[in-house]
């Protein structure tokens, strides 16, 4: 019995983290395959969305292995207010070992709202200014932190 419940749950974190992995990589396939068709419209797009000039977008697209590399890199940056170039300098040095280790390396902590978004590929390419920022997990409502009911 205990081994039947041990291997049924082995199957299931190992599927959950499966299904993670392929959302993510099912969603730079596809930025991808949108860049491959119009490379120029995609440079424009990243660049609106993340607020950096053209050329520098294309400056980073070229730096890269693949265009989706290069709005994770813009992403990140977003993500970890970081400029495109330290972003950079982490994916050159750490790309073989993953956009987690990445993300970690630019200070996202693990179980953050970015760090989710980031392993399930709950992302987005609009084109519109802001428009690949995961919901960050801010409250405006009342809360009963430090500073409230001084």
């Amino acid at each position: 019995m205990k081994k039947t419940v041990v291997a049924t749950l082995f199957l299931l974190v190992t599927g959950v983290a499966a299904v993670a992995h392929a959302g993510l990589d099912d969603f730079l396939s596809s930025l991808n395959v949108q860049a491959r068709a119009d490379l120029g419209a995609f440079n424009v797009k990243l660049g609106a969305q993340f607020g950096v000039p053209v050329p520098q977008v294309e400056q980073i697209v070229r730096t890269v292995a693949a265009p989706a590399d290069a709005f994770m890199v813009l992403q990140l940056g977003q993500m970890a207010h970081a400029n495109p170039d330290t972003v950079l300098q982490t994916y050159k040095a750490k790309k073989s070992k993953g956009w987690g280790v990445m993300a970690k390396e630019l200070g996202i902590k693990p179980g953050s709202p970015e760090f989710h978004a980031l392993k399930s590929g709950n992302l987005s390419f609009t084109g519109a200014p802001g428009g690949g920022a995961p919901d960050q997990g801010r409250s405006h409502g009342k809360g009963k932190g430090r500073g409230h009911n001084k």
